[in-house]
């Protein structure tokens, strides 16, 4: 993996970590559930007008949609509005890598190895510690909300895998069609119209400056130029040099939350994330083993390898190309 693209991934974490901060300056104005439809919403327009269809089962769409779009970011955006900090959360989210593993052991038959299930226990026991530092229930729920969250992150995981997109970013794109109707309704019915119509009411106001700021952060920043990059990465990379880059998400997020808001992590949450990203990194980065050269097998006798080496006329095999496709 060049040195350009390792700055390239380093550059997303940033992005996406700070996204967290963004996350939570448009809470202080917007309510959750109205907030992330009015996130999808803004790049659902421009997805129907100019990103071509991406060639997929709706099915798949929908529950990608459903998983990434919806359960996500609902229980995520809930959960910090509920109180969960900014740094932590970009921390409880990761638990969507093990969660991932075990829906495709479980819905896909994908077979789960020893090291895979040591890594799982491990991401639990540091989500344990993080549970335990923050044992009361005000300060449990959110952490609960955000888990839940991961969990939807992990079967949009799935449903995009499913999907087999000839252009992930285009499937990226168009999974924002899905979040806006549901999530209005769900927004009227538990947040009220008086809610909505009031955070709408003073939107371009100096006050809901910041709100706005963070909207477009996450819009643009977060979702249009760090999924690109990314995408990009995966597809002229093997996964497994990028993915890893991924757990520098809470890295970026705890110091982006340190320096804009002044959130002082506990020692706690610092000794649970450093569990959980370890369990993490174990479960999900391939660990291959060297395996010993395998004996050349023995030739043809010395007399026969003159005929062997060239077959009859007829018989000799049309000239093949060679090409190679990755993709995320």
């Amino acid at each position: 993996m060049p040195l350009r693209d390792r700055l390239l991934a380093a550059l997303v974490a940033v992005l996406w970590g700070v996204n967290f901060v963004a996350i939570h300056f448009s809470l202080e104005h917007f309510p959750p559930f109205f907030l992330v439809a009015l996130r999808f919403l803004v790049l659902a327009i421009p997805t129907v007008l100019f990103v071509k269809w991406p060639g997929v089962k709706v099915r798949w769409l929908l529950g990608y949609g459903l998983g990434f779009g919806i359960l996500q970011f609902a229980f995520l955006y809930a959960g910090m509005s509920a109180g969960m900090p900014p740094g932590l959360a970009s921390l409880v989210l990761q638990a969507s890598a093990p969660f991932t593993v075990v829906l495709a052991a479980l819905w896909l038959r994908e077979r789960l190895t020893v090291v895979q299930g040591v890594g799982i226990l491990i991401a639990v026991a540091g989500l344990g510690v993080i549970a335990a530092e923050r044992a009361g229930v005000s300060a449990l729920l959110p952490v609960v909300l955000t888990l839940f969250g991961a969990l939807g992150w992990a079967f949009g995981n799935i449903c995009s895998r499913q999907a087999k997109p000839v252009s992930p970013l285009g499937l990226t794109m168009w999974m924002s069609v899905v979040p806006p109707v549901p999530l209005l309704i769900l927004s009227l019915l538990v947040e009220g119209p008086e809610r909505i119509g009031e955070s709408l009411a003073t939107a371009f106001t100096l006050d809901a400056l910041p709100a706005l700021i963070g909207l477009a952060y996450t819009v643009l920043l977060g979702t249009v130029v760090g999924s690109g990059i990314w995408v990009t990465l995966m597809k002229r990379n093997p996964s497994s040099r990028v993915a890893p880059f991924s757990m520098l998400v809470p890295v970026a997020g705890f110091t982006s939350a340190w320096l804009i808001l002044g959130e002082v992590p506990n020692v706690g949450d610092l000794v649970g994330g450093a569990i959980v990203i370890a369990g993490v990194l174990i479960a999900t980065v391939p660990w291959r083993g060297r395996r010993p050269p395998r004996p050349a097998p023995a030739g043809p006798p010395v007399g026969e390898r003159a005929a062997a080496a060239e077959p009859p006329l007829g018989e000799r095999p049309a000239a093949v190309g060679t090409g190679g496709e990755s993709g995320r």
